[in-house]
């Protein structure tokens, strides 16, 4: 099987025993992922993940213990390159913005329906940031309420601005390649940079 075709391995933390076999039943019906482990609590998958090394975590926020957004933040500093998408049945901003600068690449309502799950996880997996059009909009409006830019937003040259105003306006990473006319290599370096 070609590197292209190997299925997204994808890990999941749920607390709760019926949504955390939903969600595996769901991931196991999809030839385009593969189930790496699924863990009861941050506990077990802080202790297990570095060691896997999923593409993807579907991570409940709302863990006992350890919770979800602590747990994204231990382990994306272990696993950098992983993509951690949080599954919440919260909308409010606050919990939103703790688990981006925790380091989630993605935040949707547990209630989102199976296809588009699946595609969220395809869409983490290429560079999205899957989110509800509502969770985005909340971003957005975030950062229009900024007065002044930040330091690091005024170090930004004009290609790198109109990355960042890409990926604002939700983007796949593809897309903007495509719509920049740049290549990957490229859109990484602006990215980082």
């Amino acid at each position: 099987m070609s590197a292209e075709k190997r299925p997204i391995e994808v890990a999941l933390v749920e607390d709760r025993e019926e949504i955390r076999a939903q969600l595996a039943h769901t991931i196991g019906r999809s030839s385009s992922l593969h189930l790496v482990e699924a863990y009861p609590d941050g506990e077990s998958a802080l202790a297990d993940l570095p060691c896997r090394r999923p593409e993807v975590v579907l991570m409940d926020i709302n863990l006992p213990g350890l919770d979800g957004v602590e747990c994204v933040r231990q382990l994306k500093a272990k696993l950098p390159d992983t993509q951690f998408v949080m599954l919440t049945i919260y909308e409010d901003g606050d919990r939103l913005f703790r688990s981006l600068m925790a380091g989630a690449s993605g935040y949707l309502l547990k209630r989102t329906a199976p296809q588009k799950l699946l595609a969220a996880i395809h869409e983490v997996h290429e560079g999205g940031v899957p989110m509800t059009p509502e969770m985005a909009r909340r971003v957005i409006r975030h950062f229009q309420q900024v007065p002044q830019p930040a330091p690091e937003l005024q170090r930004l040259g004009p290609r790198e601005r109109e990355v960042l105003q890409q990926l604002a306006q939700g983007f796949r990473y593809k897309e903007i390649e495509d719509n920049l006319r740049i290549g990957t290599g490229t859109l990484r370096t602006h990215v980082a940079g």
